[in-house]
């Protein structure tokens, strides 16, 4: 009995220790994700372009066209065209395009797709919306008008679960075309 014990304990062991190594490696898969997101908004902005970035909450959104009115709050609906995108720390391309309800988006990235539906996309921005927390809380405070991309590490995305042509854990950029909104 003497015996099993100490193997039972030894087991424990071995498995908290593999366990704390894959969530070390997440996070480095993670930190490694925000470093290249911070590299890239740092060389939209260095390119002599008047650019406005939020952060927030993991979120990041770069303003590529300012909107007007009020800004969306927690609540709010929300009316907009989508482009999402695999982020690999550079500008978007048609590559890894994974969604999109932008016709000439899909149309440019060569998608043939019968039966599209390319229709405006409304929600309303609370926590039953089906969005992925980056996007969730990169769309916070657009305005109508406001074109934007909203990145984001896979922390905030799909975590560990592949989704379609997205591999798991993957971080995302999405170009965002705000149409209106209301916080009513």
């Amino acid at each position: 009995m003497k015996v099993f014990n100490t193997c039972a304990k030894m087991l424990a062991a071995a498995l908290l220790i593999l366990t704390s190594c894959k969530a070390q490696s997440l996070e480095t898969t993670y930190s490694s994700q925000e470093d290249r997101i911070d590299s890239f908004i740092e060389s939209l902005v260095s390119d002599g372009t008047a650019l406005r970035v939020v952060h927030n909450a993991g979120s990041n959104r770069i303003v590529l066209q300012e909107g007007s009115g009020d800004e969306l709050a927690a609540g709010g609906q929300v009316s907009f065209y989508y482009a999402g995108y695999t982020f690999s720390g550079s500008t978007p391309s048609s590559g890894s395009l994974f969604a999109t309800n932008r016709e000439e988006v899909a149309v440019e990235s060569g998608w043939e797709i019968s039966g599209a539906d390319y229709q405006i996309e409304t929600l309303t921005l609370d926590d039953g919306a089906h969005l992925v927390e980056g996007l969730r809380k990169g769309l916070e405070g657009v305005r109508g008008g406001e074109i934007c991309y909203i990145v984001f590490s896979g922390k905030y995305g799909f975590g560990d679960l592949n989704i379609g042509s997205i591999d798991k854990n993957s971080a995302l950029i999405y170009q965002i075309w705000v149409e209106s909104l209301t916080n009513d």
